[in-house]
């Protein structure tokens, strides 16, 4: 079997995401404390800052896989990430100019929501094209442990940024590590054909066969349908933890820059155990369990309280969460695009991730709104119970027959 160090492409494609990844957990940290601190926003203001970066996903998601299907996945990829570089970009520009509102914000975040709807829609099929078949788990686990080694030095490079430069300006360097990733994946040389024209057949038509394909799948329906959950009730979590934590435990941003490094090393412990994993328990087990581990993980922020253990148990529980996740998304990727063909891939990988980041949109809000009228800990409260939930139903649905073999087996 080749290595993915021989896949030639793969090293500057994952270089790529690497950088960006690595840009983008600083700019995460920089923009909830730009939100919270810097403009004084409400947990709801929070919540909606949130929601527009995953707004374009709910709104435009399918039509993008439609888009996806039609165009080279490359040039897409290297378009958006050049766009999301201007975007942010223009956050410190409207600061420094004291133009940067709530609105505004809400605004620039919307724009690199929806280049970001364009470029993973685009790269999660691209990477089929890339990697051989019998590497495509360990080809997707790499990226997510490249995400996962970004997310456990990001925050805490982004905590000492903040505090000596502001958030504003920490927001420059997410700029430009996508300006730098853009440029790699120009020199990326892989297999990127033009879609043949004659395989269209309208968008409204095009946009159901990818819908029907996720949602009348036998184990791509139950997955999608609990992940969107999922999504929506870990939003309602953590977005109202930034309020929660910032202002009821006492952390302080170095103590959310430490929990969100914690959460960078449990998921790159999850992806470097993933393959392993797998291969024992094949891909219903290995999904089930770690989707019920993610959920259940969140228990120590539930219980936190404000004292000397307050940080430990934020800690723990993103550890737990992140770990769980490292092993179980890269299974579920690779199983989506195995079982699906090409041409319905990016519609296929557009349907799943609109509706997942969506519910994003409609969680962060929600959340907000909660914590706000009733408290933090009850939308906490319903979060959890909600992720629990959703678990629960993967574990009974016919996702427990789901095989490595169904690839091979195109069902």
């Amino acid at each position: 079997m080749p290595r993915l160090l021989d896949v030639p492409g793969y090293p500057l494609f994952w270089t790529a995401s690497a950088v960006s990844a690595f840009g983008s957990q600083v700019s995460g940290l920089a923009l909830q404390i730009l939100t919270a601190v810097t403009l004084s926003a409400s947990a709801t203001e929070v919540g909606v800052v949130n929601a527009a970066r995953w707004l374009p996903y709910l709104l435009f998601g399918l039509l993008a896989g439609v888009l996806v299907d039609r165009c080279r996945r490359k040039p897409m990829m290297v378009g958006t990430d050049l766009a999301r570089a201007g975007l942010l970009a223009a956050i410190p520009v409207l600061y420094a100019l004291d133009r940067l509102s709530i609105s505004t914000l809400c605004l620039c975040v919307f724009a690199v929501g929806l280049m970001s709807l364009l470029f993973e829609a685009a790269s999660q099929s691209y990477v089929p094209q890339l990697v051989p078949r019998e590497l495509l788990n360990a080809g997707y686990a790499r990226t997510e442990q490249a995400s996962a080694v970004a997310g456990s030095t990001g925050p805490l490079i982004a905590g000492v940024l903040i505090k000596y430069l502001g958030a504003p300006l920490a927001v420059l360097l997410d700029a430009l590590s996508y300006l730098v990733s853009g440029l790699l994946l120009v020199s990326v040389k892989a297999h990127d054909p033009v879609p043949e024209r004659g395989t269209r057949r309208g968008v409204g038509r095009e946009l159901r066969e990818g819908v029907a394909w996720v949602y009348r799948h036998r184990t791509l329906a139950p997955i999608a349908l609990t992940s969107h959950a999922m999504l929506l009730f870990n939003t309602m979590v953590s977005t109202v933890f930034v309020v929660f934590a910032l202002r009821e435990l006492g952390i302080g941003d170095l103590g959310l820059g430490v929990t969100y490094a914690c959460a960078g090393v449990g998921a790159v412990l999850g992806g470097a155990l993933s393959g392993r994993l797998l291969a024992r328990f094949d891909v219903g087990v290995t999904l089930i369990a770690f989707r019920v581990m993610a959920a259940v993980g969140w228990l120590p922020i539930i219980l936190a309280a404000r004292g000397s253990w307050a940080l430990a148990s934020v800690a723990l529980a993103f550890f737990l969460v992140s770990f769980a996740i490292g092993v179980e998304s890269p299974v579920e990727v690779s199983y989506r695009q195995q079982v699906t063909p090409d041409g319905l891939r990016g519609r296929m990988n557009a349907t799943i991730r609109s509706f997942n980041w969506g519910m994003v949109a409609v969680g962060a809000p929600l959340g907000g709104v909660l914590a706000d009228q009733v408290s933090y800990r009850f939308a906490m409260g319903v979060g959890f119970a909600g992720a629990v939930l959703q678990a629960g139903v993967l574990a009974v649905s016919r996702v427990r027959e789901a095989r490595g073999a169904d690839a091979s087996a195109g069902v």
